[in-house]
């Protein structure tokens, strides 16, 4: 059987109205532009969009047609896209913001943003999204790392005064906290990497301090094997409900993100399988 034709996407502009540092290593923009008035009703807290950028060397830049470039050029000059939560939308000014972790100038995106100017535009597609938190839940996970804080700070201030809610967060050290909205039923904790190996910590802090059940909603996103450790911990150890859990691995240490693109189902199903096996 021939493969099905892939169907283009529709690509749209955002352009770069201001910056603000909330953190040594993360970066709020905040996108305006006509495009960003036809985008849709946005009812997740995990919404993201799919950041086009020109692969290094290019002989092009922002605007270009992404679907004409991969039916014109060779694979290695196609655009590159870099997915990010979107932080927030206002529907009534247009106005969206997007947090971006910024390592120096290791990667793309982020040295883009930490040196982009306002007046500057920039392609994607999107949005996608899946996961809003149920303000019926009796209690609430939150948990991440600094890939996924953005979309814990969403779902944070998409939830009642009174959801119980319990956020573990891991960054580098106390200089990278940034503000939340916390009320009187949330117990933030903040885990300091330091030098140990992205997601241990965090893993490890969740294991100590928090115990499944009670039909706890649970969102766990970040480093690859942060997510492995923690579906075990939820599936496994304590047969959490796998309805009540968004858990998914958003990037892996040692690749990039087309890397782990490529790497993903195949992780995924030997994940799966290890746990199936624990489970008899």
């Amino acid at each position: 059987m021939a493969d099905r034709p892939r169907k283009p996407r529709q690509s749209r502009s955002a352009t770069v109205l201001r910056k603000e540092w909330l953190s040594p290593g993360m970066v709020r923009l905040y996108f305006g532009g006509e495009d960003l008035r036809a985008l849709p009703e946005l009812t997740f807290t995990d919404h993201y969009v799919k950041l086009l950028f020109a692969p290094a060397g290019a002989d092009y830049r922002w605007p270009f047609d992404p679907e004409g470039i991969r039916s014109e050029r060779p694979a290695e000059e196609w655009p590159v896209t870099r997915t990010y939560t979107i932080r927030s939308f206002d529907p009534a000014t247009a106005e969206l913001a997007i947090d971006f972790v910024v390592h120096g100038d290791a990667g793309l995106a982020g040295p883009w943003a930490a040196n982009v100017e306002p007046g500057e535009s920039i392609g994607f597609f999107g949005p996608g999204g899946a996961y809003a938190p149920d303000p019926g839940a009796p209690r609430h996970l939150l948990v991440g790392d600094e890939a996924a804080l953005p979309a814990v700070a969403a779902a944070l201030d998409a939830l009642p005064e009174d959801a119980a809610v319990d956020v573990f967060i891991e960054v580098a050290d106390a200089a990278h906290e940034i503000p939340l909205r916390e009320t009187s039923a949330t117990t933030l904790t903040w885990v300091h990497r330091g030098d140990q190996p992205y997601g241990e910590p965090l893993a490890g802090a969740v294991r100590t301090n928090w115990v499944p059940g009670d039909g706890a909603q649970v969102f766990v996103h970040g480093n690859a094997d942060l997510v492995k450790d923690l579906r075990r911990f939820l599936f496994v150890d304590h047969r959490h409900d796998r309805r009540l859990v968004s858990i998914s691995g958003y990037w892996r240490t040692g690749l990039n993100e087309d890397g782990w693109q490529g790497s993903k189902r195949d992780f995924n199903e030997q994940m799966e399988k290890e746990e199936q096996a624990a489970l008899i």
